[in-house]
């Protein structure tokens, strides 16, 4: 049975920041993820918004993190060369009545330190934003997007690279032991450990229960999307959010440019059964395009190309509402280990400041020694698309397979297929392949690129076509073969 100074469970964005952050010391590190890549919960289905915290409780353990992550996130972003871009945010007003709401997002902004905050009148609006209706708005320029796929992926790669082992499709079933001598069983085999961080998101009541600890309950919220094509990307240049609505358990359907060009519309905010349940249903894609032209009348259901679901954590019930407190605790019934729960919206912006704070709680329990040859910086894959003419030229007469586009949609290279494929993860399943390369992500949703994508999984890995799956082991996307069309030479 391996043996690791720490594991931690889970592979969304907090779970991969700690990893990453604890690889900076002499310390052995596992990372269980129980999916066949990280990423594929609530991390890699989300707004991708950089919150500036102005909206969070002052004084809460939320707050701060919040507004430190924001902080540390640019420069996280530049070491692991990931996206980022700081557009800014628009909280409008459609009414006079909604105003002095305003005001009081600006004053717990204030009090959280978010910098440059300014209430601006309809005409200022009108002259950000041209689309985009409002008689006032709280402009909050330091808000910035960032690609929370690209992001995740980046910290686990790095933490890899720095020494950590990452165990995909390794659900965990059972944990026994104590502090210095913990048992994790998972589908894969068990594993010890002397400490043990539970950074399952949805699954941390759950994780938290394999271990003896019956104090959490996590209630799955589910929060639908729209994606606008990218040629309409141009409509707005800011993210652009409603008034929230009070007691709701969300933040209102906002719009938000992305890292790639497109638009998203969303989230809803329904409490739902089963923590699986990402459909998108009829009457919330109604209520989103509703709400969306409320602010942005320019948009149409034409424009639309793909919708999705994810779901938040929430330690509040549906009876209560609201955003519950960030959970980072050891509790009595089990020393040793670190529970991480109700990690819902800013968790995305908050990861690389939790990720400090758990760093403390380990270091009071493991002596941390500096990893000497700990690498922070990554160098991220190439994007073809966004390099001028003569870059582009340049890379082609170095390698012909960048001159062969695959995805014609979002201009993806062969070459850049390639690199997704022999990710250092070992992910291999087709949506890994799209979070790294952008690969059916398009208007066709994978209608041209699609068969040509799976065409070079088959010819990269050797292995028959009934192996390649949507997301992992159960999502198959081809049973059998229906005809054999080779031909046999006649005599």
């Amino acid at each position: 049975m391996e043996q690791y100074d720490v594991a931690v469970i889970g592979g969304g964005v907090v779970g991969c920041a700690i990893a990453r952050e604890l690889t900076q010391y002499r310390l052995k590190v596992a990372l269980l993820e129980k999916e066949a890549d990280v990423c594929r919960g609530t991390s890699g289905k989300n707004s991708a918004v950089v919150h500036t915290g102005f909206n969070v409780k002052t004084g809460s353990l939320k707050a701060r993190l919040n507004v430190a992550g924001a902080r540390m996130f640019e420069g996280l972003c530049a070491e692991l060369d990931v996206p980022f871009k700081r557009v800014g945010k628009l909280v409008t007003a459609l009414t006079e009545a909604e105003v002095p709401e305003l005001h009081k997002l600006k004053a717990t902004g204030d009090a959280n330190g978010v910098p440059s905050l300014e209430i601006v009148d309809g005409a200022t609006v009108k002259k950000m934003e041209p689309n985009v209706g409002g008689v006032a708005a709280l402009s909050v320029p330091t808000a910035a997007i960032t690609s929370p796929f690209h992001l995740t992926i980046a910290l686990a790669e790095v933490a890899v690279a720095n020494g950590a082992d990452v165990l995909l499709q390794a659900e965990v079933t059972a944990i026994s032991g104590k502090e210095g001598s913990f048992r994790i069983t998972t589908r894969r085999g068990a594993i010890g450990s002397k400490l043990v961080i539970n950074s399952a998101g949805l699954y941390s009541d759950h994780v938290a229960r394999l271990a003896g600890v019956r104090r959490y309950k996590v209630y799955p919220c589910r929060g639908e999307y729209f994606i606008i094509d990218s040629a309409k990307g141009g409509l707005i240049k800011h993210m652009v959010y409603p008034v929230p609505p009070k007691g709701g358990p969300g933040l209102g359907v906002h719009l938000t440019p992305t890292i790639d060009g497109n638009i998203l519309i969303g989230p809803s905010a329904e409490y739902v059964r089963r923590k699986d349940d990402v459909a998108t249903t009829r009457a919330v894609a109604r209520k989103l395009l509703k709400e969306a032209q409320e602010i942005l009348p320019a948009i149409s259901p034409r424009d639309v190309i793909a919708a999705y679901a994810g779901i938040r954590a929430k330690t509040t019930p549906s009876s209560v509402g609201g955003f519950g407190e960030f959970i980072i605790e050891e509790v009595p019934e089990c020393p040793g280990m670190l529970h991480l729960v109700g990690i819902e919206s800013p968790g995305l912006t908050a990861a690389p400041a939790i990720a400090l704070d758990v760093a403390q709680w380990v270091g009071r329990h493991l002596s941390l020694v500096p990893n000497g040859h700990f690498t922070s910086k990554r160098n991220g894959a190439v994007t073809f698309r966004d390099l001028p003419p003569e870059k582009q030229a340049e890379l082609v007469a170095q390698d012909p397979d960048y001159g062969h586009i695959v995805c014609r949609c979002e201009t993806v290279t062969r070459k850049e297929l390639k690199a997704a494929i022999e990710n250092p993860l070992g992910a291999r399943s087709l949506n890994s392949i799209k979070y790294r390369a952008r690969a059916t992500m398009g208007r066709c949703q994978g209608g041209f690129c699609g068969p040509r994508v799976v065409d070079m999984l088959v010819n990269e890995y050797h292995v028959p076509l009934t192996e390649i799956s949507l997301k992992g082991p159960s999502s198959s996307l081809f049973a059998g073969e229906v005809k054999d069309l080779t031909c046999t030479p006649q005599r």
